[in-house]
């Protein structure tokens, strides 16, 4: 478990600037899914069930102005940083590994 902080900017404005935090990498994994998630519910309101595919959750990453990891590293007591390419492929790690457990 490392703690980790996503730092997302949606727009050009850096009023569009936020972040989170989250007890381990995949729990923040998981919260990048949960913001696509209520991206989609704001797009389709009236829809009671939402689904997507990897690339759809991928295009939305590539179109956020700027998205990356600080992950604490004990050894260093120290934070670094991951850009989008190694969230895109902690995403998919995550998601692999939930549908396998679905399958069993």
């Amino acid at each position: 478990m490392s703690h980790t902080i996503l730092l997302i900017q949606s727009g050009s404005r850096p009023e569009t600037r936020t972040y989170s935090d989250y007890e381990s990498v995949n729990e923040c994994m998981e919260g990048i899914c949960k913001i696509y998630e209520i991206h989609l519910k704001k797009l389709n309101p009236n829809v009671s069930s939402i689904s997507y595919d990897m690339s759809e959750l991928f295009e939305f990453i590539d179109h956020l102005s700027d998205l990356s990891c600080l992950v604490f590293q004990r050894n260093t007591r120290t934070y670094t940083p991951f850009n989008r390419i190694w969230i895109k492929q902690k995403i998919y790690d995550v998601l692999r590994r939930q549908a396998n457990v679905q399958q069993q």
